[in-house]
């Protein structure tokens, strides 16, 4: 019995050490890759400003959002004709 209980905590030993282990060695390549990453994005980082934005296209995405909205405020009875005029010109204009 004493050598069977023997073998049982030697294998408990052994399997312990190789899960530390393992899980180290995991845990060094994930920061490894991870730092490869880092890397990788910073160097195709454009070195200058990101290009201006066209705020035109913007304004006008947003007054053809409103009018939809506005179209379905209309659609749905909320409005009437002479509100959906009124509001229309107000974003229009």
């Amino acid at each position: 019995m004493p050598g069977l209980l023997r073998g049982v905590a030697r294998t408990a030993v052994v399997a312990g050490t190789a899960t530390a282990v393992s899980n180290r060695v995991s845990r060094r390549q994930a920061g490894r890759w991870a730092q490869q990453d880092y890397d990788q994005q910073q160097q195709a980082a454009p070195a200058g400003p990101p290009p201006a934005a066209q705020p035109v296209a913007d304004e006008m995405t947003v007054k053809m959002d409103q009018l939809k909205q506005l179209a379905d405020l209309k659609a749905q009875g909320v409005l009437t004709e002479e509100e959906f005029a009124e509001q229309k010109q107000r974003i229009l204009s």
